[in-house]
């Protein structure tokens, strides 16, 4: 028996990767068994030549081999990068972001609608030490840093956005935006939120806003990032299997880029013009890499109740799902707008 290949070659614990064999028996129930980092993998199904298989919890923070074991003999051993757990306990709605200044990750614990956590907004420092950081935010969705480095976070409960200071200060900056979720800014510095409710507003730099683009309305929340192209890209899940990534020109006009997907998230381009997506493609969960023309997609990291992503300075993914962070050695370098 021979693995071919594993895929995808990255994933989260609980995440499902597919491993490309020949001549693996599995004609006897229970003698045979996938081995991931040493630990007896569970089965979601097998053949001679397919098996999908859910990445243990106890293989996080390292590349590890991937085994076939049936009989008593074992295989030459694959390849998978799994996430290594950076802070649990949390609640995230879109992906975390990275301060450009000192590499530090923010995250939230959202909570639901209405509802104050003593602690809403966290810092994971570069020693990994999770420090809270304020709980002023009542609903923290969407985070991003300008081109100043200057933090902002949107909360979905009141549709403002608030400025973090250097003291930990939440201060309103916009208000009257709906149920604020994504945030983004252009290569200009202008800010836009995203209301889930179907409109795209455009915020100044003293907080007034107007509405820029009109969009289907998500039953979770709109995330956005901008491309090269200086266009906006959006993904905002609806009740359909098979969504659309939206692709937001400079005038607000707004066609689709990439179609396919299930329950989009969180988004990130990297420095080559890829854009990477929190969904479901063909089936399978985790993190999508779409070609910067929207010709090709694949899966790159496979977890489940994936929601968003960042990428670091030095090259590093992370993954956000609803409730934990990972960190994913990859080598990806991530794009300065977001």
């Amino acid at each position: 028996m021979q693995i071919k290949r594993v895929n995808p070659a990255a994933a989260i614990p609980g995440g499902e990767v597919l491993v490309e064999c020949e001549g693996f028996d599995t004609s006897r129930t229970g003698g045979y068994q996938v081995l991931i980092g040493g630990e007896r993998a569970r089965l979601v199904g097998a053949s001679p030549g397919r098996v999908l298989a859910i990445v243990p919890e106890d293989a996080q923070g390292r590349t590890v081999e991937v085994r076939l074991a049936c009989g008593g003999a074992e295989s030459q051993p694959g390849r998978l990068v799994v996430g290594k757990l950076l802070a649990d306990e949390l609640h995230m709605v879109a992906n975390p972001a990275f301060d450009p200044e000192d590499g530090a990750l923010y995250v939230t614990r959202s909570g639901s609608r209405g509802h104050r956590e003593p602690v809403s907004l966290f810092r994971v420092g570069a020693d990994g030490e999770l420090r809270g950081v304020t709980g002023e935010v009542v609903n923290p969705t969407g985070l991003a840093f300008d081109a100043d480095g200057q933090l902002y976070v949107s909360s979905r409960n009141d549709g403002s956005v608030y400025r973090v200071t250097k003291f930990d200060e939440a201060i309103q900056f916009a208000q009257n935006l709906g149920v604020a979720t994504g945030l983004a800014f252009d290569r200009r510095g202008q800010m836009y939120v995203g209301d889930r409710a179907g409109t795209i507003h455009r915020v100044n730099g003293i907080g007034e806003s107007h509405e820029w683009a009109s969009l289907e309305a998500s039953v979770a929340a709109y995330h956005l990032a901008f491309g090269e192209d200086g266009a906006l890209y959006v993904s905002a899940p609806t009740v359909s299997s098979s969504e659309a990534i939206i692709r937001v020109d400079e005038g607000g006009r707004a066609t689709p880029f990439f179609k396919g997907l299930g329950r989009p998230g969180g988004l990130a381009f990297d420095a080559e013009g890829n854009l990477y997506v929190a969904a479901s493609y063909k089936g399978r969960r985790g993190i999508v890499r779409i070609t910067r023309e929207g010709e090709r997609a694949e899966l790159v990291v496979a977890g489940m109740n994936v929601i968003g992503l960042a990428f670091s300075a030095a090259g590093e993914m992370v993954v956000a799902t609803n409730d934990a962070v990972y960190s994913l050695p990859l080598g990806i370098r991530g794009t300065l707008l977001g």
